[in-house]
């Protein structure tokens, strides 16, 4: 079978490697062509785009880009075509997805959406157009089923699939020690735009605890020049590329950006504070359109604040070195945080998702 899978951000190209290996288990001649990163190119996927030209965060920034966003759409729609893939699977990255979708079913392609979309938190109206447009929605989070109940669309909820991957990782013998120091990670994202708005309040702790190791899990989508020149003048902060998950397993606490990374280090057991600054254009209009409660994965699966969330004008130095105050010598706080994550990992672990995502995925297109 031919698949055309689309995922435009780093944590889709994750999810995208680990779904490709789990169909050429399902279909051993299964011919994939893709967008998305590194790993899906590792794992067997032809390679159209890469994310790293597709991320644009926010209102504002996708505005300022959006001829390059149509581009991208009408190559995309040109490269389907001449493809003639027998399923078309798309991995979150809704604003560019759900029109892709919009446009493919009329044309008979089969569509099936892995990882929903957050229609939950925003736009709930998304639904009917979602109904329409997508034959297999795959859902990762347990309360996206009884959210799609009710607008009577049947999904399938097929577990986590960080699960999977975070168990085999802890598997592993740890590598050789980062630092000699206590370490504490600082996740900053993946995108040029965030980073270099988040990442210079998250260095400001370094000088408050000179006896730890900051240590930076750099993406791969961002040039080394451009992290030196922000962690340059702290003696104390290294980076590291292509560890995060290394790091996470010997880190004692963490900063980190909201998204994918804050459930990654939850999973691996780090007490976390969850870090979100953006334009001040794009908080005023995300401030009146997002309903849910909380911004972070864990806290939406947990339906309570596990982690505390220091969001636009709160993340400031001094509510920062206040909460990493109390991860790093609170003992309550740290146990009680833990205590939650196991439970956390009790209500994601329950399927393998990549497995049986990609066991829908094939029998879509054999159908």
């Amino acid at each position: 079978m031919k698949y055309y899978i689309i995922a435009g951000e780093a944590s889709g190209d994750l999810h995208g490697s680990n779904l490709i290996k789990q169909l050429k288990q399902q279909d051993t001649t299964a011919d994939i062509r893709c967008w998305g990163g590194d790993m899906m190119q590792e794992a067997g996927g032809t390679l159209v785009k890469h994310y790293k030209d597709l991320a644009f965060m926010g209102f504002i920034e996708v505005v300022m880009n959006i001829r390059t966003v149509l581009r991208n759409m009408e190559f995309c729609k040109k490269d389907i075509q001449q493809y003639q893939p027998d399923v078309l699977v798309l991995i979150d990255y809704a604003g560019f997805n759900l029109r892709i979708a919009e446009w493919a079913k009329p044309l008979g392609y089969k569509t099936v959406f892995y990882i929903s979309p957050q229609v939950w938190a925003w736009k709930e109206n998304r639904v009917k157009k979602i109904k329409q447009s997508v034959d297999k929605m795959l859902c990762i989070l347990p309360f996206e089923q009884e959210f799609y109940k009710k607008w009577d669309y049947a999904v399938e909820y097929v577990g986590h699939p960080l699960i999977q991957v975070i168990k085999e990782a802890k598997e592993k013998p740890v590598d050789k020690p980062l630092s000699d120091k206590p370490i504490i990670a600082i996740l900053p994202g993946s995108r040029k735009q965030e980073v270099s708005v988040k990442l210079p309040i998250m260095l400001t702790m370094a000088k408050h605890f000179p006896d730890h190791q900051f240590i930076v899990a750099q993406a791969p989508s961002l040039d080394d020049a451009f992290i030196a020149g922000l962690t340059g003048a702290h003696p104390n902060v290294s980076t590291v590329k292509g560890q995060t998950y290394n790091l996470l397993r010997q880190a004692e606490a963490a900063l980190v950006t909201s998204g994918t990374a804050t459930l990654e280090t939850a999973l691996f057991g780090v007490p976390e504070v969850v870090c979100y600054k953006g334009s001040a254009i794009s908080y005023f209009f995300a401030k009146r359109l997002i309903k849910v409660k909380y911004i972070a994965l864990v806290n939406l699966v947990m339906d309570k604040p596990v982690v505390k969330e220091l969001i636009q004008h709160d993340l400031n130095e001094e509510n920062l070195l206040r909460e990493l105050t109390l991860l790093l010598k609170d003992s309550i706080v740290r146990n009680r945080i833990k205590a939650d994550y196991a439970t956390l990992w009790a209500k994601l672990g329950e399927k393998d998702a990549s497995r049986r995502a990609a066991e829908v995925i094939y029998a879509e297109a054999v159908q």
